[in-house]
């Protein structure tokens, strides 16, 4: 076996390690048609726990926010969960707003047993129809009348005699009284008794018109005092009358609500507001007297007078007579308003109206003595949102105030609604990120929720979480109404979440994704004819939904086979290494090669990243070329400077480059074209390094293997071709079959490495070689030709370097000394 066959074999992986297979035969079933279809939590144990405790504690800020990426079940095990305990809790009480007689603007908010609040809305609209009936028919009765005309008569009567008192004493002065609608009228009478006329009068003498007006000066004089003695009387006449009808309408009203008093005695509340109610009856009993006018036609409804009775009305806000336990309220759309509730206005006249009977509550509200379940980014996204939660917790009321009252500049009147006593708990569910930003900036958020439940998107393949996914499988089956799997589709979905783990010993939680295989196999299932979803349905569903998507990866791979990529897959050259990246295109990720090439010359500048001096390296990336700089000095420079120029970089990319998964493959171009030795180009790297020289781990790495094996098949299979990869990585392979199909036939390799040593004998067929005692290398390994080269460099570069200016210290005076002699 030739020598660098053996220094590769040594770090090949074998076929069997490339995959976790999932035997079919495994499984304890036929179908999922045989499985209990449970929805259930597959693997969360912390998050299962946390979320317990959370539910239990009743104490101040200790709310929920559930962490998780979406897709994990977390709402969904949330909301059953929660739905569960409150199951268990007491129905919590109905609310309501009545109308505030003393201060109309600030409605009163009662509380009522759950189912109350209805039945006392009921019967109050009935109390309110038998009054206006009742006082109706009291208004109409002739006993009622009667009464009322005795006491007008009794006034009438004594007002006659004042007027009959009056004109006695007209009489008296020669003067005839008349009543007319603009007032009293004095009319002087001769001693016949006629009416004096002006001519008349003109013709009398002056002492004659004079003896008339003195009479007429006194008779004015009682004329005045007989009109403020009656109208004392109408006054009292109106006060009698008005105090007949209290007393009337008082003894007609009291028993009704007296009866509702004592049916809602347990409620101080409801006995004061209708002890207020039949005070405000008697007072308004004008609007219980007719039946209100028909409403005028169109254009003008709203000019008929109607009594205003809505301030009788029950305003039942929250109704909780029909459930069995707390309430579990799901806002979807977390507004202001939808979460805090609204005071509602509507046209009359050009103007905005209001009253108590357009308060709405919100979530906050309805979840009260229960739960609320609210999804964090769209409470955020929502102004005035987020603080308005906060307010309410941190008070432990729900005060009802529209956003145009906090941004207005000038105060408008509107309602002031008594606020509703809280005693709830919130369960955000959101991302670890935002969680990670509120409990950094916000204060108020570690104190106000102090339970983090946190999903995980992975969890341990075991037996039970197998069982878990099959249980999951059948229940979603069953819950849509798709065929179900057998055994062998089964086990490719497991194959599949082990994927998307990118780990042979876990799978995925993020259900989302493996549910849409699921619908997607159950409809091509439909579409073979089959009465069952088979292996072949599941994996024909992985590969339409690969090919549905990667249309810019075939792209770049005709670019590479028809040469505009520049790519070698095959030969050998110094300096020049394929590496490996994953580009990604929101729902499709995929691998992709790129050419790394490295140059050194003469210099000291040290290794230049190309990319970094266009600005299109990334903060990581350019760490990693840092680390690999350390690493050249650790390695080579002990005994001497490193002397070099270098320059790295990837070609033809035309866009930013980071991440350190390519710092082992710029290494190993450089290590490459300082030796002189020629890499295999049928090899391609990933890895980063650090600087000890230690290959570390990457992510993608499927991705990026399965690529590489995707332009090698293209441009055409050596035998002799494949990726190397970080030994750490191997318990993340899940290629696909045809990857390991390749393998097993030996036309493409997987190796696996753990030092940059290892990495250079593989690339190279070369020993690295290990440095002994005194620092040297073997001869011939490439550590030797690389240090060797560095040394030649090293002293080019001395060779050419202008010798430094030596200055003489000594002074003027000296040096003049010297002459002299």
């Amino acid at each position: 076996m030739p020598p660098e066959l053996d220094l590769r074999m040594r770090h090949r992986v074998r076929p069997e390690q490339l995959r976790w297979i999932c035997d079919p035969n495994t499984l304890p079933f036929r179908t999922t048609a045989e499985l209990k279809a449970d929805e259930v939590i597959i693997g969360q144990d912390r998050a299962v726990r946390a979320l317990d405790l959370g539910l239990t504690i009743e104490q101040p800020g200790y709310n929920i926010y559930i962490a998780g990426p979406v897709g994990t079940g977390r709402t969904t095990y949330a909301t059953k969960k929660v739905q569960g305990v409150a199951a268990t809790r007491p129905v919590p009480p109905d609310w309501c707003y009545l109308y505030n007689f003393p201060q109309p603007d600030q409605p009163i908010a009662v509380s009522l047993s759950p189912g109350q609040g209805a039945q006392f809305r009921k019967d109050t609209e009935r109390l309110i129809e038998d009054l206006k009936d009742s006082i109706r028919k009291l208004f109409a009765s002739e006993q009622f009348e009667s009464r009322r005309t005795q006491t007008l008569q009794s006034f009438e009567t004594r007002i006659n005699e004042f007027w009959q008192e009056l004109e006695q004493q007209a009489r008296g002065l020669g003067f005839l009284v008349q009543r007319t609608p603009a007032g009293i009228a004095t009319v002087p009478i001769g001693p016949s008794g006629e009416p004096i006329t002006p001519d008349v009068f003109a013709t009398m003498s002056d002492a004659q018109r004079e003896d008339i007006q003195r009479r007429g000066r006194e008779l004015q004089e009682g004329v005045s005092e007989t009109l403020r003695k009656v109208r004392a009387l109408e006054r009292e006449a109106r006060d009698a009358v008005r105090d007949l009808e209290q007393q009337a309408v008082r003894s007609t009203a009291s028993d009704p609500i007296a009866r509702m008093k004592e049916r809602y005695g347990g409620n101080l509340k409801i006995v004061e507001w209708l002890d207020q109610l039949l005070a405000d009856i008697v007072e308004r009993r004008d609007d219980f007297k007719e039946a209100e006018e028909p409403a005028p036609p169109f254009p003008f409804p709203m000019l008929a007078r109607r009594p205003d009775r809505r301030r009788y009305e029950v305003n039942l806000v929250v109704d909780n007579g029909q459930l069995r336990g707390a309430p579990a309220v799901e806002e979807p759309n977390p507004t202001y308003y939808n979460l805090l509730g609204k005071v509602e206005y509507r046209g009359e006249f050009g103007t905005l109206v209001t009253d108590f009977t357009m308060i709405k509550v919100g979530a906050l509200q309805h979840a009260n003595g229960g739960f609320l379940i609210l999804q964090v980014k769209d409470l955020l996204m929502n102004p005035f949102t987020w603080e308005g939660l906060k307010r309410a917790l941190k008070s432990g009321e729900a005060r009802i105030e529209n956003i145009g009252e906090q941004l207005g500049v000038v105060p408008t009147a509107t309602l002031r609604p008594e606020p509703i006593p809280l005693n709830l708990k919130v369960i955000l569910i959101g991302t670890p990120m935002i969680f990670q930003l509120l409990y950094t900036l916000d204060d108020d958020f570690r104190k106000l929720f102090k339970m983090k439940a946190d999903f995980d998107i992975e969890v341990d393949r075991t037996d039970e979480t197998m069982a878990g996914y099959a249980s999951a499988v059948a229940a979603i089956c069953t819950k849509h109404h798709l065929r179900a799997f057998d055994r062998g589709a089964v086990a490719r979905i497991l194959e599949h979440a082990a994927r998307l783990a990118e780990r042979q010993d876990r799978l995925s939680t993020r259900f989302n994704e493996v549910v849409e295989i699921v619908f997607e196999a159950d409809a091509w299932a439909h579409r073979a004819g089959r009465d069952v979803v088979t292996g072949a349905d599941v994996v024909t569903a992985i590969q339409e939904k690969i090919y549905r998507s990667n249309r810019v990866e075939e792209k770049l791979r005709e670019l590479i086979a028809r040469g505009q990529l520049l790519m070698d897959v095959s030969g050998t050259k110094p300096g020049q290494v394929n590496g490996l990246s994953v580009l990604a295109l929101g729902d499709y990720a995929f691998g992709h090669p790129s050419r790394i090439t490295a140059r050194t010359y003469v210099g000291s500048r040290g290794v230049v990243n190309i990319e970094r001096e266009t600005d299109l390296s990334g903060r990581v990336h350019s760490k990693g070329v840092a680390i690999l700089a350390a690493y050249m000095g650790g390695r080579y420079a002990q005994e001497r400077p490193l002397s070099l120029n270098a320059s790295l970089t990837f070609e033809q990319t035309y866009s930013e480059v980071d991440g350190d998964s390519a710092s082992s493959t710029e290494l190993y171009a450089l290590v490459s074209e300082l030796a002189g030795v020629p890499i295999d180009q049928g090899i391609a790297v990933t890895g980063s390094v650090n600087q000890k020289g230690e290959v570390q781990p990457i992510g993608g790495v499927n991705e990026k293997i399965e690529g590489f094996y995707q332009v090698c098949k293209v441009i055409g299979l050596t035998g002799s071709q494949g990726v190397m990869i970080p030994a750490q990585n191997l318990p993340n392979l899940m290629l696909r079959e045809d990857v390991i199909e390749a393998v097993r036939q030996n036309k493409f390799h997987i190796w696996a490495v753990r030092s940059i040593d290892e990495g250079i004998e593989v690339l190279t067929g070369l020993p690295a070689g290990a440095a002994d005692g005194d620092g040297v290398y073997p001869e011939g390994s490439v550590n030797a030709l690389a240090s060797r080269r560095l040394a030649h460099l090293g002293e080019r570069l001395r060779r050419f370097m202008p010798l430094p200016r030596t200055t003489d210290a000594r002074s003027d005076e000296t040096r003049n000394d010297d002459k002299e002699k």
